[in-house]
């Protein structure tokens, strides 16, 4: 019996014709012998799920760099509450959840350490620029196993590039990630902001409460809510203008409260320093990095084989190695 071939057809009896079916995937770079278990996007989730970039995800930071408490976000917990998200409103609109699963856990494989801070050193740094979208789907084609990449199926892939809000994915599952995205680090990142005494909750908008809920729970119910209610059985996933424009002015809210300038951000200088001069001296010192690092160099130059050690790096893995090149070490006489 060929599992997988009952779960490609249970899909076009139960998913909507809008739905993506993995039977009908674009497919890989490279063409594979399918599984008799798992559908194509069931072997994309679980690729993503083993590979050494999401266990990374666990040490690098959400939004505040080396907190003191075991409750704040990391990028896997940010990561896995998208997941959720994504998975329930996938579900309501009887999209494709592995799918949309797959794009969600892969969708900040590509994120540095040190959060936005290190990615905003490495665009400065690098000629073309550093975004970590597409490094995440750089990550996913070319860094994970052993330089040949995790051959995911073209939907995939297409949905990790497309997920930051300038991105357009050709997929409504991509699409649901996208938001998905918005709706869990708004909230969680109010969350550890409270938690961290930067806001409180009573500096919350009152009218961003009245419109979306005064609790992280009825926030995300809210939110999620509106976007099935607007897109059951429709072409496009989309918020109502009403809900849209009060989470943006929530973002809003938090760009200038949290994102910007606040304690949280305190030790972001130092973090900017720790990534600039791990980028330089890795650059003038190419043979220092791993073998697969220093074949990447060979292939286009040292900048982008730097960029690439450094952007998988955890924060924790970045203070090592600034310690052992940059700090005198105790020596016995």
């Amino acid at each position: 019996m060929n599992y997988r071939e009952i779960s490609e057809d249970i899909e076009y009896r139960v998913l909507s014709s809008y739905a993506v079916k993995s039977r009908e995937t674009k497919g890989r770079k490279f063409p594979e012998e399918k599984c008799d278990i798992r559908t194509e996007f069931q072997r994309d989730r679980d690729r993503i799920i083993h590979s050494k970039a999401f266990r990374r995800l666990s040490q690098k930071t959400q939004v505040f760099i080396s907190p003191e408490g075991d409750h704040y976000r990391t990028r896997l917990t940010h990561t896995l509450e998208v997941s959720q998200i994504s998975q329930t409103i996938a579900r309501a609109l009887r999209l494709n959840e592995d799918l949309t699963e797959a794009i969600a856990l892969g969708h900040d494989l590509g994120h540095t350490p040190f959060g936005h801070s290190g990615e905003q050193v490495l665009n400065e740094l690098l000629a073309e620029g550093f975004r970590h979208n597409e490094q995440s789907l750089r990550v996913v084609e070319l860094l994970e196993n052993g330089g040949k990449g995790l051959n995911l199926t073209w939907e995939v892939r297409d949905g990790i590039l497309n997920h930051s809000t300038s991105g357009n994915p050709n997929t409504l599952e991509g699409k649901i990630v996208q938001l998905a995205d918005k709706i869990a680090y708004i909230n969680h990142d109010i969350d550890d902001a409270i938690r961290g005494k930067i806001i409180t909750s009573d500096d919350l908008p009152e009218d961003l409460m009245l419109i979306l809920g005064d609790t992280h729970k009825k926030r995300i119910n809210t939110m999620v809510k509106d976007i099935i209610e607007n897109s059951l059985d429709k072409p496009e996933v989309t918020m109502s203008s009403h809900i849209y424009q009060a989470t943006y002015k929530l973002r809003d809210f938090m760009f200038k409260r949290v994102y910007i300038g606040s304690k949280a951000k305190s030790e972001e200088s130092k973090a900017k320093n720790v990534v600039k001069q791990l980028f330089n001296y890795f650059c003038e010192n190419i043979d220092k990095m791993p073998e697969e690092f220093v074949n990447i160099s060979k292939l286009y130059n040292n900048h982008r084989a730097v960029a690439d050690y450094i952007a998988g790096m955890t924060d924790k893995y970045a203070i090592i190695n600034y310690k052992n090149i940059f700090l005198p070490s105790p020596w016995d006489n």
